[in-house]
């Protein structure tokens, strides 16, 4: 972890990596050229909690590298069962995103809610060595990780969109998630490793998840600072006066009420009264439906190439080290073009990659191929699409609204998964991949429309 730069603005460095104070974003040295907003990078607080998920994806991902393997093709489960339990996984949070984003607003503690979710899923991975191989046990233990992501998403993003200035989103967006995927891509090469060490001891997998999960917590803790309340405040009142072209185009929420105001439940469910946020609820369940689960792409490409087991957990590498390569660009890119663009762009390379799956191309050429898309995919939405939603949304809610922009792409996906689930059961992988493909193509084009419905988005 780098050093913080000093209080003043005038004695930050103007280049590279900005380790400022979370109060103070990046931001154009007083006289300087407006440009230099676009060399510069992000803040300290970003690279911190990038660090942070950097560390908690190498802990979670040993764990579900081989996951849908696990079940599928070693517990024998049918395709509906596995959509129904993937989409569980992701979908099963959704409330508690909600509650963790109104919670962390209520109160002010973005950080101690965070950390609350950090910490659930790191005493998780404890939980696997009680669990056995009992599969309720292990659904169980897994439901309790996975309630600890959904605690913390929005808390987290909320965190990041505070130590950035509008102009710069996409890009502190871009260079988190690239550290995110960091951890994402070493993840199965560490379980390997440590499987191979410990003489195929998944205890042993289990354990040292855990200590990386832990270690994830204690650089949270040292390292991530809150903004006071107070600059939360001036950001609220300052609002409409800086939000972006993004912003303004989307029709920003009406003024913002006082932050000295206690955050309520009616402010937050009011939310969805505002015509930008809604609109961007709706696109983000749509987004949600297209998308299909991870691992039946990844079982699609193991049964159409006859992939050996042992090679399984690397596909999700190869998607991995796509994100990684991409994330940081696209997030740049978003800001300089518009964001919009890049988070359609990122659908329309995931229909290419369900085309690729029962195409004419075959082969290595076909796993660089659709990975690659697939991690295409992910740079260019994870993170640009909340970038997208961030200056839109009220400062003293904004943890809440980017957790219903995240809890509708849930649900949507919860539904999607058993929807593919039950058509490769009904029709077959390739007539099932197909139609992921064509909903993929109306899912784009319903978003553009519902999103430029009152002038350019960006």
């Amino acid at each position: 972890m780098a050093h913080r730069c000093p209080q003043e603005p005038q004695e930050r460095e103007t280049t590279g990596v900005y380790l400022s104070t979370v109060t103070s974003p990046v931001t154009a040295p007083p006289g300087g050229d407006p440009r230099r907003r676009r060399i510069a990078l992000v803040s300290g607080n970003v690279v911190a909690l990038g660090t942070v998920s950097l560390i908690t994806d190498v802990s979670a991902e040993m764990v579900t590298a081989v996951l849908p393997l696990y079940l599928v093709l070693g517990l024998h489960v049918s395709p509906l069962a596995y959509g129904v339990v993937d989409g569980v996984y992701t979908g099963a949070t959704a409330v508690l995103r909600l509650a963790g984003g109104f919670v962390a607003d209520r109160f002010r503690s973005r950080k101690l809610v965070a950390g609350f979710g950090y910490t659930l899923s790191a005493v998780a991975k404890l939980g696997l060595l009680l669990a056995g191989r009992s599969v309720p046990a292990i659904g169980a233990v897994i439901a309790v990780d996975r309630l600890g992501k959904g605690v913390r998403t929005a808390p987290r993003d909320a965190l990041i969109t505070e130590s950035t200035p509008p102009e710069a989103l996409g890009r502190a967006f871009g260079v988190h998630r690239t550290m995110d995927s960091i951890g994402a891509f070493l993840g199965p090469l560490v379980a390997l490793a440590v499987l191979a060490a410990a003489g195929e001891s998944y205890d042993a997998v289990f354990v040292t998840s855990f200590c990386i999960a832990a270690l994830a917590v204690v650089v949270l803790a040292l390292f991530v600072r809150e903004r006071p309340a107070a600059a939360l405040e001036r950001a609220a009142a300052l609002e409409p006066a800086s939000a972006p072209e993004s912003a303004a185009a989307l029709e920003p929420a009406a003024a913002p009420e006082s932050a000295a105001d206690k955050v309520s439940l009616k402010a937050a469910f009011g939310l969805l009264r505002d015509a930008p946020v809604r609109r961007l609820a709706a696109a983000s369940c749509l987004l949600g439906l297209a998308t299909i689960g991870d691992g039946f792409v990844y079982l699609m490409l193991q049964r159409r190439e006859e992939l050996s087991l042992v090679w399984f957990p690397m596909l999700a590498v190869g998607t991995s080290l796509a994100y990684l390569l991409l994330a940081a660009p696209l997030g740049i890119l978003a800001d300089r073009i518009g964001r919009l663009p890049v988070v359609l762009g990122g659908y329309t390379a995931l229909g290419l990659a369900y085309l690729l799956l029962f195409g004419p191309v075959g082969g290595w050429p076909l796993l660089v191929l659709t990975l690659a898309l697939h991690g295409l995919f992910y740079a260019a939405t994870d993170g640009v699409l909340i970038a997208l939603a961030g200056p839109v949304l009220p400062a003293r809610l904004r943890t809440t609204g980017i957790a219903v922009v995240q809890t509708g792409q849930a649900l949507a996906y919860l539904v999607s998964s058993v929807l593919f689930g039950l058509a490769w059961q009904a029709w077959g992988p390739q007539t099932a991949s197909r139609a992921a493909a064509a909903g993929v193509a109306v899912v784009v084009v319903a978003t553009l429309l519902l999103l430029r419905k009152r002038g350019p988005v960006r």
